[in-house]
């Protein structure tokens, strides 16, 4: 156990933390902003439990249906694990930094994790990596456990808490990519074979159901991450994106903060250490592999978000006890951002540009579209609803849940395009009136009854409209 000087800076850190998580609930209580469509979806993932689902593992939608269950369906309760989660990401973290390096470093790698640009956006909307951190973080901690002379416990619950983490994003697979180099490339990190051995079963067992759920349902879920990796199908040429590579990696500035990226960057030049090049392993090839696709396809500013548990760990340390005034301008810079971030969703409506679109114009208006769609339905008597595009059917879902109208997607012609056209199709037939939403301003029959175009959030130019269609209609649309 810590001595009393050891857990004064733990102690220091949980109140730190702590301090900074309850802001964060606050501030999402009084947020007025709609869901995004992904958070919608993961809500619906929750209402119907399962191992697997379209576009993700399962983690995210378990732990939304816990929330739910206790504080209800409202938004508030679908976005705390947020603020929650890696507020406890900050503090394994920070355990991991203080067994490494000492206690001063775990208390500034919990501050600095605390107060990540990643962190801040990730404690407003619920997301998948949000999800995985506190389990990847974990995973960490006792891996590094296991190379300093830990046992069999140890051992299992690393590989069990990243085969948790893999069950909240795929990219937690990153962290066996780590293991496995660091083993190669740094002495002190070999482990026991049955040690390794034990960490690799229980990552097994772990992402079993998963594994299980794709085979039977063929490869759904690996098939849409395949799509989202799209040079390894060879469906086209490869052409090297170098703008989106230059996009990609001058976002991780912004994702992990200006000086702690920089930081990042150089370290290897400057001799880290062991401990030190260990981390490096688990971080530094996260970037590069992302940045690969991006050259080769797109790559998007959250992908690489797996490189920086252990960058943290190894960033802040080494700043603390070399460049310490670096350190101090990295944590400025990152508060700075970190109380931007929540300014910016906050005053979303108001903030916009030269033409008067809100800069975050795909947050709004979605409930009150949901609530238009709605509305419509029970002045016409309507016994289903339908819609073709997933963002429409996410709030639908939501803002419709105690509505009494089933909402359904459009049948998919060949392989479904979303969630809802997979689970959710609308069979033709099995309703007398179906207000139909779609695109389209003509239609073969049916009768609009509603033009629902939009000025200035998300479905601005959409070109929306909704038609009542009977049976006979819809034997000729669908």
């Amino acid at each position: 156990m810590p001595g009393p000087e050891a857990r004064r800076p733990l102690l220091t850190a949980f109140w730190i933390v702590a301090a900074v998580t309850v802001l964060r609930i606050v501030y999402l209580a009084a947020l007025p902003l709609d869901l995004w469509v992904d958070e919608a979806q993961y809500w619906l993932w929750g209402e119907n439990l399962d191992f697997g689902y379209y576009s993700k593992p399962p983690l995210i939608g378990w732990t939304i249906r816990l929330f739910t269950e206790v504080l209800g369906d409202g938004i508030l309760a679908i976005r705390l694990p947020g603020p929650l989660f890696h507020g406890a990401t900050a503090l394994i973290l920070g355990r991991l930094a203080h067994e490494l390096f000492g206690p001063r470093a775990g208390l500034w790698t919990a501050v600095a994790y605390v107060t990540l640009p990643m962190t801040a956006l990730g404690s407003i909307l619920i997301s998948t990596d949000t999800i995985m951190a506190p389990f990847f973080a974990g995973g960490l901690l006792f891996w590094f456990r296991v190379t300093r002379g830990g046992g069999w416990t140890d051992a299992a619950l690393a590989g069990l808490l990243i085969g948790v983490a893999f069950l909240g994003k795929y990219a937690a697979i990153y962290a066996m990519l780590g293991a496995a180099l660091s083993t190669v490339f740094v002495p002190s990190m070999r482990v026991a074979w049955a040690h390794a051995a034990l960490a690799l079963a229980a990552f097994a067992l772990a992402v079993a159901p998963n594994v299980a759920w794709n085979v039977a349902n063929d490869l759904t879920t690996v098939s849409h991450t395949m799509d989202n990796v799209d040079w390894v199908r060879g469906d086209s040429g490869v052409a090297l994106n170098w703008s989106g590579l230059a996009e990609f990696f001058f976002t991780q500035f912004a994702v992990f903060g200006p000086v702690l990226f920089a930081a990042l960057l150089i370290l290897p030049f400057r001799r880290p250490g062991d401990r030190g090049a260990a981390l490096l392993w688990f971080s530094l090839p996260v970037i590069a592999v992302v940045c690969t696709q991006a050259l080769l396809s797109r790559a998007y500013g959250n992908w690489a978000v797996a490189a920086y548990f252990a960058g943290t760990v190894v960033v802040v340390p080494w700043l603390l006890a070399r460049a310490r005034g670096w350190l101090w301008a990295g944590l400025a810079a990152n508060v700075a951002l970190c109380l931007a971030v929540p300014a910016a969703y906050h005053f979303a409506p108001a903030l916009s540009d030269g033409d008067g679109t809100p800069y975050l114009d795909r947050h709004l208006g979605r409930r009150a579209m949901s609530e238009r769609v709605l509305a419509l339905a029970e002045a016409h008597e309507i016994d289903a609803i339908v819609a073709d595009d997933r963002g429409i059917l996410a709030d639908l879902f939501h803002t419709g849940r105690n509505f009494g109208v089933p909402v359904r997607a459009v049948p998919p012609e060949g392989a479904p395009r979303h969630y809802y056209a997979q689970e959710f199709p609308y069979s033709p037939g099995s309703a007398a009136r179906v207000l139909l939403v779609v695109r389209e301003q003509t239609l073969p029959c049916g009768r609009r009854v509603a033009n629902l175009e939009t000025q200035a959030d998300a479905y601005a130019g959409y070109g929306l409209h909704a038609f009542l269609i009977d049976r006979d209609c819809q034997a000729r649309l669908f």
